[in-house]
Parts: structure tokens; sequence; C-alpha cells
């Protein structure tokens, strides 16, 4: 099993590599995820249980933690986490739901 703590750490560090040899689309990236979050209609916390959403869809660890990680600091609930997985399931049956087991556990990583 994956461990997301250590996982979003490894890809932080790898991500400061990538932003040390291109920072114009680190700079890029970083305005767009600004833009996407920014309150406006939507909170963001409903913002990021989409992005997790999305995240156990396309199957994607490293998104599945980073989003995992900022939900709980937004004051998600592992109620509404599991709930937002349900949805996932539902909509990408078997693999999410393999994703999704992933996601609890970076909910309990996350946690402790």
């Amino acid at each position: 099993m994956t461990n997301y703590k250590d996982l979003t750490a490894d890809i932080s560090k790898n991500i400061s590599k990538i932003a040390e040899l291109q920072p114009d689309v680190m700079k890029a990236f970083n305005a767009l995820s600004a833009s996407a979050k920014k309150e406006n209609v939507l909170d963001k916390k409903t913002k990021e249980f989409t992005a997790l959403g999305i995240a156990v869809a396309a199957r994607c660890d490293g998104c599945i933690g980073f989003h995992t990680k900022t939900l709980i600091s937004l004051g998600a609930t592992k109620e509404e986490f599991s709930e937002v997985l349900a949805m996932a399931i539902y909509m990408g049956g078997g693999p999410s739901l393999m994703y999704a087991a992933n996601a609890m556990q970076a909910w309990e990583d996350f946690s402790k």
C-alpha cells in the first residue's frame, strides 16, 4: 500500500527540480491552480472535493494525496470524504473503487 505522506513529499521534491529547469512552466501551472481554486460561486472545499473525484477516476495517486491533505486542512469530515468517493466509484466503476480504496489510505496517512 502506498504511504501518501511519503509519496507527496517525494513528488514535491521532484516538482522542485522541474521548477528549477522549467520555471516559466511551473509559474504558469501555479497561476492556473490559483485561479481555479479561487473562491467564487464554489468554496475551496467543494472545489477540492471535485478534484478528489477526478483524481480517483483518473487513477492519480499523487493527486489523491495532495487533494486529501488539502481537504483535511479545510476541515472536511471522513463522512463527506467517503461520500465523494462513493460518487467517484459510481462514475468510474471497478477501477475507481480500487483508487477510492487508495484515497481512504491517504486519509488515514494524513489524519495521523
